[in-house]
């Protein structure tokens, strides 16, 4: 509807410039808004206070103008001028009731837009380390991401769903490290598992493939591999020293070979564990991109050449650095470190530059809020090599804390303490875990409360919305029961009996899902949709305790199922973009 006034509006303000109230020219922006009250009508317009300038005219006398040269609508009952100069807009009875038929017209459709005129756009979310299990902090930025994937597509962008896998780099050489000093222990040597090491049970699971593949072909003696290494944290020592010294000393005792054989048996298993675990979850992805790839094809080589011929980098200690203060970062940020490594940095730069190789008219990265201080380095890399960090749109994923019982529950990563998604979802289930992790803004803590999840309550918003949409099934299950007909073309026919203050509430209520998904798109803000729909429930449950649906009037009766028909659609249409299922029965 708001795109309809919208044309109205504008080819009213082709009149004027064709009669030369108004000179030729783009329009400049307007909005048009829902009032809050109804006294004000159903919408209003600034356009009037935004043209009045340009028309050299006071803004309530172009607004008069305006209105005077709006073209006719059906959907129009009434326009008004208010205050300063905005123009409030009634709607008649028909554009809501056309809203029903567009509804049962269009089915999956509606709600579905062209606002992003096919441009696009990658969405690059999750990309957890392979390192262990997804935890529940995952899975919020999982459901998160996926849900602001699917707005935009909804709302007409080409979106790409995108993983980053961190192959490469210190954490993966830790967890190599970490599965073969458990396959040690395996074969029966003794000694101290260093503090930071990866001690979670799926480390065990895996040296225990190793074990079992390769019997005791990676075996080294405890007394050599521990040999002059740097004495850990309860020795006295430093943690990451020591953790340092062992994955050099794996490094050295497997071979090239050998220690890749490990490395990439830990890789695999996680990284397949990872994948089961999303897909599982309705996280399906476009691509899965290999950060060992930016490595072995030279990508970030050529990334970091163009950063020093254009003279972003300098030497310090031994080390290469990048100018980001030049681009209002805090401080400059180590490339290549003093022993030659490339940092994660120079590989994400090389990442990045290659999502802009790729075409994209954005990119959105989806990191959890403990990234918030990298985003400025990322955006300056982007500038010194010529791309446009304007292009990129960083969202930032609070952590969610569970509690069960009123107790938070801890957890740890490293030390294998922690609650992983698979365990969520068994406790509570996908669709529970889904719409309750895109209930608060990303940026805003979330507390998840395990026993309201579980609930079959009205409180359990997920339960509430569900058993809105089975309760429709339920009424047409009845009107089979009964030997009743319906013909929902006789029911459209007659929306017009459908007086009641109820009714009007929720016709309203549909009137509104298209404005939603899209809003919710452009803003990234999934929880926009997830408390319509628990608006749009609280609105058929209030109806359906109020009224009888098979009267015994036929007009009636066929409207009230047409209306309660188009909600159950729309509920459908918007627990699908959450990922969430509508069930038939509950």
């Amino acid at each position: 509807m708001k795109h309809h006034l919208e044309s109205l509006l504008r080819q009213a303000v082709a009149g004027l410039q064709a009669g030369g109230v108004l000179p030729d020219g783009p329009l400049p922006s307007f909005e048009i808004e829902r009032t809050r009250t109804k006294e004000h009508g159903d919408f209003a317009s600034n356009i009037a206070l935004a043209h009045a300038k340009t028309a050299r005219a006071k803004p309530r006398e172009l607004a008069e103008r305006l209105i005077r040269a709006l073209p006719a609508s059906a959907h129009v009952a009434k326009v008004e001028i208010a205050g300063p100069g905005f123009i409030n807009f009634f709607l008649s009875p028909a554009a809501y009731h056309d809203v029903v038929r567009e509804v049962l017209a269009r089915r999956d459709g509606f709600g579905r837009s062209n606002a992003g005129a096919g441009k696009r756009v990658q969405v690059e979310f999750v990309s957890a380390n392979p390192t262990g299990p997804l935890h529940v902090g995952h899975g919020r930025g999982a459901a998160y991401g996926a849900t602001v994937a699917n707005l935009l597509e909804a709302g007409g962008f080409a979106v790409h769903r995108e993983y980053y896998i961190n192959d490469a780099g210190r954490q993966m050489d830790i967890l190599a490290t970490s599965v073969w000093l458990r396959y040690l222990e395996l074969c029966g040597e003794k000694f101290a598992f260093p503090a930071n090491g990866y001690k979670g049970d799926y480390v065990y699971d895996i040296a225990a493939t190793l074990h079992r593949e390769s019997g005791d072909a990676y075996r080294r003696a405890a007394a050599d591999v521990f040999a002059e290494v740097p004495p850990d944290e309860a020795e006295g020592g430093d943690k990451e020293r020591h953790i340092d010294a062992l994955i050099e000393r794996a490094k050295a005792s497997l071979g090239a070979d050998d220690y890749r054989r490990v490395f990439d048996l830990g890789l695999t298993v996680i990284l397949d564990d990872i994948r089961q675990d999303l897909e599982e979850f309705g996280v399906v992805y476009d691509e899965w991109y290999s950060e060992r790839a930016l490595v072995e094809t030279g990508a970030a080589d050529r990334v970091i050449e163009r950063l020093q011929q254009s003279g972003h980098t300098y030497g310090k200690d031994g080390a290469l650095w990048f100018r980001s203060t030049d681009y209002g970062d805090e401080k400059d940020r180590v490339l290549v470190r003093e022993n030659g490594q490339k940092t994660y940095f120079a590989h994400d730069i090389a990442y990045h530059v290659n999502k802009m190789e790729r075409g994209f008219t954005r990119v959105i990265d989806i990191w959890g809020a403990d990234h918030h201080g990298y985003v400025p380095r990322v955006k300056a890399a982007l500038a010194a090599v010529g791309d446009d960090p304007g292009k990129l749109d960083v969202l930032l994923v609070q952590f969610a804390v569970l509690y069960r019982g009123g107790e938070k529950v801890q957890m740890s990563t490293r030390s294998g303490e922690f609650v992983t998604l698979r365990e969520l979802r068994r406790e509570v289930g996908n669709d529970a875990a889904r719409f309750f992790y895109v209930l608060r803004k990303c940026e805003q803590h979330m507390d998840f409360d395990l026993d309201l999840a579980r609930s079959q309550s009205a409180d359990n918003p997920v339960y509430y919305v569900q058993y809105a949409h089975a309760r429709v099934r339920s009424v047409f299950k009845q009107l089979k029961e009964k030997g009743l007909a319906h013909d929902a073309a006789n029911g459209e026919r007659h929306l017009h009996l459908l007086t009641e203050t109820h009714e009007q509430a929720l016709i309203g209520r549909l009137a509104r899902y298209p404005e939603v998904v899209e809003t919710a798109a452009l803003a990234h803000e999934p929880h926009q949709l997830a408390h319509f729909l628990r608006e749009l429930a609280y609105d058929f449950h209030t109806y359906y305790n109020s009224h009888t649906f098979l009267v015994d009037a036929p007009e009636l009766r066929d409207a009230r199922l047409v209306l309660v028909e188009a909600t159950r659609q729309v509920i459908a249409n918007g627990l699908r973009l959450l990922g969430v299922s509508a069930p038939e029965t509950m």
